[in-house]
């Protein structure tokens, strides 16, 4: 176990690296990471077709219906849609279509400036109007985007001139930026296009990303083929892609290591494990938080707390990462990990079966015996969560739980309906603002389990608007203490924000929450 964690460690520390140049791999200069240590070395190589393996399929090319994270379809939106804006490894934003995004008022207005001479795939202009428009879009609720409630915190939008655009928050976001970059609003769709209507967009999307739809068979291949009216060259280095999902973990390592795939989005501990000791490239994001069971407080059994605290007590993280990812993951004891300045080593929860069966009995006797369904999504890993889950608390009395698994593309519908009783989701972040905020922070549409705790929502905010980083400490770890006593979640594992590649292929490059860029990735003939 220590051997292998070991292993794992090394591998992501060399990714990260990568950024600044050490592991033998480098920096373009515009924050672009550079090549793996053991993948392909020296300049890129202009031509050839790349295959990449998604985590999730798409129902959809429409950017409000992506998800801009590693386990969704990040690689995909950033294909056809390009980047406002990116991160390196520091959490510093590196702009990209975006010229800048500044406030003067420490995020109550912002100004977007988009570089001159920005075009969509069809030569129609990408200009502030186009921002405007996509944005506005997502706050529609028709559109059924989970990116719905990010879209909120913006009040109003004002189009300046065709390159600038004027923004109020609905509440001062000093970071705001970050959740731009994290999101569908970093991706912007031809207005005209949209306007055609649904079925038209999802044959002809267009957008002045790297790539353009080519040929798309629904829950098979996407076909894409180099934008020539792309903003960045020489990028894309590739003149074609073609994506598919695979969800499949085992499945998924093999098509690769086998040549039948060149990148793959890696989300599972035990393929990074693998791709270690073979040497395979590969990259990763190292982060606080992770993924955790939003126990929906609104309605029962989780509206009682006795309920959520016994499935808490009941858990065994180390047993989970066994069955799940054969002792590879990083089991989420603390909110921080302890490289963070906001690290507290205070756990967010402690198993105690003794406890948890007598919460489960309490309940019982008054007629509340716990029962629900976990809701997963197709891939292997948030199956074999959802199993473990189960089979773990089978060993207790008067609680029952149900696995039921859906499409990805549900995860929309269950934030804005809130029918479900839990599910996987995700607060993973660098700094903590403002991925806490939204993810904890009363009546927000972000906020999956609908906790609101006035002690939670003052110490979020001061860790939103705090100078000193003494304060914000002080802050978050009110905000530990608070989830801990409230349990709206339960914390599992940290997030593997990874990709693995083919020895001959370079470019490995990530922004945001594991957010893949297709532009950078060249193969060596």
């Amino acid at each position: 176990m220590i051997r292998t964690r070991r292993l794992l460690a090394t591998a992501a520390v060399c990714a990260v690296a990568m950024f600044l140049g050490a592991c033998g791999g480098g920096s373009d200069g515009d924050g672009a990471t550079g090549v793996a240590a053991t993948g392909a070395t020296g300049d890129p190589v202009a031509g050839g077709k790349g295959r990449i393996l998604m985590l999730a399929d798409t129902s959809s090319m429409d950017p409000a219906k992506l998800g801009n994270a590693y386990a969704a379809t990040a690689v995909l939106g950033n294909a056809l849609y390009g980047t406002l804006m990116i991160d390196d490894d520091k959490g510093q934003v590196v702009y990209k279509m975006a010229e800048s995004f500044t406030t003067s008022d420490n995020g109550s207005t912002f100004e977007l400036r988009l570089r001159s001479g920005l075009v969509f795939s069809d030569g129609s202009p990408l200009d502030a109007a186009a921002v405007k428009f996509n944005w506005d879009r997502l706050k529609d609720p028709a559109n059924a985007s989970s990116y719905r409630g990010d879209a909120m915190m913006i009040a109003s939008t004002e189009v300046v001139d065709d390159r600038t655009l004027k923004v109020s928050t609905v509440d001062p976001m000093p970071n705001f930026a970050d959740v731009v970059l994290t999101t569908a609003m970093n991706w912007i769709a031809s207005p005209a296009a949209l306007q055609r209507g649904a079925q038209a967009f999802e044959q002809n999307p267009v957008g002045a990303g790297p790539f353009k739809l080519e040929h798309w068979t629904r829950q098979a291949d996407i076909d894409l083929v180099k934008n020539p009216r792309y903003w960045d060259a020489p990028r894309p280095y590739l003149d074609a892609l073609t994506i598919r999902a695979a969800v499949e973990s085992r499945q998924r390592y093999n098509t690769l290591l086998t040549g039948g795939a060149d990148v793959a989005v890696e989300s599972d501990w035990i393929n990074l494990h693998k791709a270690a000791e073979s040497g395979q490239p590969s990259i990763s994001r190292p982060v606080n938080g992770g993924i955790f069971m939003a126990l929906n407080m609104r309605r029962a059994p989780f509206d009682d707390i006795r309920a959520r605290q016994a499935v808490a007590a009941a858990l065994d993280l180390e047993a989970l990462n066994l069955a799940v990812y054969e002792g590879d993951g990083q089991p989420a004891e603390t909110l921080f990990n302890d490289a963070s300045p906001f690290y507290s080593q205070t756990p967010l929860r402690r198993a105690d079966r003794a406890r948890a069966q007598r919460l489960f009995d309490e309940l019982a006797a008054e007629g509340k015996p716990v029962s629900f369904t976990f809701t997963s999504f197709p891939s292997s890993e948030s199956r074999a969560i959802a199993e473990n889950v189960q089979a773990q608390l089978s060993s207790f009395k008067n609680v029952k739980v149900q696995v039921k698994v859906v499409q990805l593309a549900e995860y929309g519908k269950m934030n804005a309906t809130h029918d479900f009783d839990t599910f996987i989701t995700s607060a993973f972040f660098q700094d903590p603002e403002p991925k806490l905020y939204t993810a904890f922070r009363g009546g927000r549409a972000t906020n999956v389990p609908g906790v609101d705790d006035p002690q939670l929502n003052e110490a979020l905010g001061t860790g939103r608007t705090a100078p000193a980083e003494a304060d914000r400490k002080a802050a978050y770890d009110t905000v530990q203490q608070r989830l801990t006593a409230l349990t709206p979640g339960i914390f599992l594992q940290r997030v593997a924000l990874s990709a693995v590649s083919g020895k001959n292929v370079g470019g490995l490059a990530q922004y945001g929450l594991g957010s893949l860029l297709p532009e950078e990735l060249w193969i060596k003939k």
